[in-house]
């Protein structure tokens, strides 16, 4: 599956059988159907901002951005390494974003979709996404994080694993990300939390 990068986040929502993790992942930035209706796939990308939703969704889906270049050439590359760190991606300059390539595999695997903000309405201070990869686990984490991380378990890890990779992950990226939205320690303790529940609920499923 092909999604251009000039796709809006409406018309986003129906447009793959993982339509119902798009719907969480476009309701997690937060605004009305005018800006649903305005704002892109690749502008959520390329402003890089560490709740990016899009990156996100990117990211779990296992998808490929196509790039072009100056020259007439593209290139590939994948979605976990577009974002290089907070408002910083691997774009040369001159290089647009087409789109992203979605493999079939991820568009029909289960999902399972956390979000948490410091106010109702607020922007994301962690997001995460768990994908059933039986026996095993991917995890993606943004937003509490400078970029987009996406964590593979060959089989369903306990408790302990489980956090043990999410620290060494995020230490080897920066760390804990921290803005008005969300304190470090408050970030890592609500990410911690939902990759837990997400981990439970698709063990079960």
């Amino acid at each position: 599956m092909f999604i251009a990068a000039t796709c809006t986040l409406a018309e986003l929502n129906d447009a793959s059988p993982a339509g119902a993790l798009m719907e969480q992942c476009r309701r997690a930035l937060w605004g009305s159907f005018k800006i649903w209706n305005a704002a892109t796939i690749g502008g959520n990308l390329c402003l890089a901002l560490p709740a990016a939703p899009m990156a996100a969704l990117a990211v779990a889906l296992d998808a490929t951005c196509e790039i072009w270049c100056p020259d007439g050439s593209n290139r590939q590359v994948d979605a976990q390494d577009f974002i290089l760190d907070a408002q910083k991606t691997c774009l040369a300059p001159g290089e647009i974003l087409r789109g992203l390539h979605v493999p079939a595999h991820a568009l029909a695997a289960r999902y399972a979709f956390r979000q948490a903000s410091l106010t109702e309405e607020g922007r994301s201070a962690t997001l995460v996404i768990g994908r059933n990869d039986a026996p095993g686990l991917a995890l993606t984490i943004t937003a509490a994080t400078r970029r987009p991380l996406h964590i593979r378990f060959a089989i369903v890890p306990d408790a302990s694993t489980l956090h043990h990779a999410i620290e060494k992950e995020v230490a080897a990226h920066g760390g804990w990300f921290d803005d008005k939205h969300g304190a470090p320690d408050w970030r890592r303790h609500m990410t911690l939390r939902l990759a837990a529940q997400i981990t439970l609920e698709l063990a079960a499923s």
